[in-house]
């Protein structure tokens, strides 16, 4: 006997979205999480305008924009000491015309204190799924670190990058290659009226700040796996670095202190060729890992939790076998993970492999014209903003 209808492993963006979309639905569901909270620092935060306007149809919008977050309308770039605006977000369709800058602990704590409220959703905090149950070649649940056994009709790998089901499941994955890792660190701030996140590229080198309103959140690119050369060189000449590609930051550079204040993201850029097993289905990072660049990945993963509940979630409500149906989560979902990787490939090589060897010698043909042209801003801010192939809430209601 099966403990849950569906069991989604991993309590991220996907997995959080998943358990409540299929609870939702009338789906007796229980999301895994391996910590005993939420709270980890320097995770995906850009809620994008996409996500905004799912919210938005599932009437919880307002409720979620009551979390604290800081909103931007526009984004911009400095190469070499000029600003240019590259994406306004005031023109696009429906409630969501901003990025909300939002901690994702708060993000995930409200999807998990919405998803409470339904009667068919169960949360178990510090439960690490490590294995697989198979039966007759089929997943039927998982095997908890602390030796608990849990069954379930369908399995969803929404464990991470890092994902042990994946591996568990011999699904096949396709390392892309991430030529870049990124140094996180803070640093303080007075708050402005209007959020001021931007990248900056000069010297030979890539920062970007991300207004949190008191405080920066910082990321600083580098070369894939340069970070011990980085330390070797002091964290005097690091700090230097920082200060004369993003000046902005001023004399609150001063205030890192330590290397352990500095959090390294190995960045990671691949994709499974199939999402699933009878039994098991793979979605956001566990399905695509994506690079920091244009901060989408948090909102890939809940368009892949959508896409699930949408063809998943009414059928198995009404006690239908969903395994004949999980290749259409993957089919629907592949073009816009695949371009948006291209995409992403495309400007490590061509944008950041250029700023890192210092051929940047003055701004880009098209980041001019974006800046003197104001309605050309909106066609990044599309891209950017709603993403490719977008979704909306077709999974029905309970």
């Amino acid at each position: 006997m099966s403990d849950c209808q569906v069991l989604v492993v991993g309590g991220g963006p996907a997995g959080m979205m998943a358990g409540y979309l299929f609870a939702r639905a009338g789906v007796r569901t229980m999301v895994l999480e391996k910590h005993g909270d939420f709270l980890r620092d320097f995770r995906g935060d850009t809620v994008h305008p996409s996500t905004l306007d799912l919210f938005d149809e599932l009437g919880l919008l307002d409720h979620l924009l009551q979390r604290p977050h800081d909103r931007v309308a526009e984004l911009s770039a400095v190469v070499r000491g000029r600003t240019f605006k590259v994406a306004d977000f005031s023109h696009l369709p429906g409630r969501g015309r901003f990025i909300a800058m939002m901690p994702q602990w708060e993000f995930l704590d409200f999807l998990s204190c919405e998803a409470k409220r339904l009667p068919a959703f169960s949360l178990a905090m510090e439960t690490e799924a490590t294995g697989l149950i198979e039966e007759h070649g089929r997943v039927c649940g998982v095997i908890a670190k602390n030796g608990r056994t849990i069954r379930a009709g369908l399995t969803i790998a929404a464990d991470g990058r890092g994902s042990v089901l994946r591996k568990a499941a011999d699904l096949p994955l396709r390392d892309l290659g991430a030529p870049i890792d990124v140094l996180w660190f803070r640093l303080p701030k007075q708050r402005e009226t209007k959020n001021e996140t931007a990248g900056f590229i000069d010297g030979g080198h890539m920062v970007v700040l991300i207004d949190r309103g008191d405080y920066w959140q910082c990321a600083r690119v580098i070369g894939k796996g340069e970070f011990d050369a980085v330390k070797r060189k002091g964290l005097d000449c690091f700090r230097a670095d920082v200060r004369a590609t993003a000046p902005m930051v001023g004399d609150a550079i001063d205030e890192l202190h330590d290397w352990d204040e500095v959090k390294l993201l190995t960045v990671a850029l691949d994709r499974l060729d199939r999402w699933h097993r009878p039994g098991l289905l793979a979605i956001g990072d566990a399905a695509h890992a994506m690079s920091p660049v244009g901060g989408v990945g948090i909102n890939l993963a809940v368009q892949d939790a959508v896409a699930a509940a949408n063809i998943l979630a009414g059928p198995i409500a009404a006690g239908e076998e969903a395994d004949g149906l999980l290749e259409r989560v993957r089919a629907r979902r592949a073009f816009p993970v695949k371009a948006i990787q291209s995409l992403q490939r495309a400007i490590h090589h061509n944008v950041i492999g250029a700023a890192r060897a210092d051929r940047i010698s003055r701004a880009p043909l098209l980041l001019r014209a974006l800046n003197g042209i104001a309605p050309l801003r909106r066609i990044p801010a599309r891209i950017i903003g709603l993403g490719l192939r977008r979704e909306h809430i077709r999974s029905p209601k309970a």
